[in-house]
């Protein structure tokens, strides 16, 4: 199982139980960069641990071909010397240790190709881990922003600010009622500007009046 398998198990597992607690998503956010930061720790732990297992697997490949090497050697010595029995002998103790050397070569390249797999992966968490970083500031004022809004949200639709608006709605209808009240004592009652006003209308009705009456008497004498 690859590092980011493992990491995306153990991220998976801390957001629903964040979720489940509905924990905030500025926690969540620290959570899986802390997360991001440990499994690095661990994973360049393990990467060092193998490098040490190669060097160690180095170090048994060369024995075993310097092994080999010497069997070889005693393989030769023994046939100069007319003991083919014992030539034979070495042969076979340097197969086998060339054998060995083989089989553990065959190990160093599946141990090569793991660590390639495990730098690649250590890389790729590094970038991801930085960018993490680089949004978590933006992703938390979104956060708060949001909250901010939803609190003015809930506060324009809450129950006391209905109820606030209206008894404004009741104090502006007592109002209207007290100055219907005012402008009815004002009905029947004339101010001096009023009855020189109206005066002054009965004067103009008077003129016109007389104006009539002057202007039917000529008609009849012209008559």
């Amino acid at each position: 199982m690859g590092i980011f398998s493992r990491f995306t198990d153990i991220i998976n597992s801390n957001i629903n139980s964040l979720l489940d607690k509905a924990e905030d998503p500025a926690k969540m956010v620290r959570l899986i960069i802390q997360e991001m930061e440990d499994t690095l720790v661990e994973v360049r732990s393990s990467s060092a641990k193998t490098l040490a297992d190669k060097k160690e697997l180095s170090r048994q490949i060369s024995r075993y071909e310097n092994e080999a090497e010497q069997w070889q050697e005693k393989a030769e010595l023994a046939l100069n010397k007319g003991r083919e029995d014992l030539a034979r002998a070495a042969l076979v103790e340097k197969k086998k240790a060339a054998d060995n050397a083989q089989a553990l070569q065959e190990e160093l390249s599946h141990v090569d190709e793991h660590i390639a797999k495990l730098q690649n992966e250590i890389s790729q968490l590094q970038d991801k881990l930085a960018d993490a970083k680089a949004r978590q500031k933006a992703i938390i004022m979104r956060e708060k922003t949001a909250s901010s809004r939803l609190k003015v949200k809930q506060n324009i639709h809450s129950e006391r600010v209905n109820d606030a608006l209206s008894k404004f709605d009741r104090y502006e209808r007592k109002i209207d009622d007290i100055e219907a009240q005012v402008e009815s004592h004002d009905l029947g009652s004339k101010s001096l500007a009023d009855e020189i006003a109206e005066l002054e209308a009965d004067e103009k009705i008077d003129d016109e009046l007389a104006q009539l009456k002057a202007k039917m008497t000529s008609d009849k004498k012209k008559k």
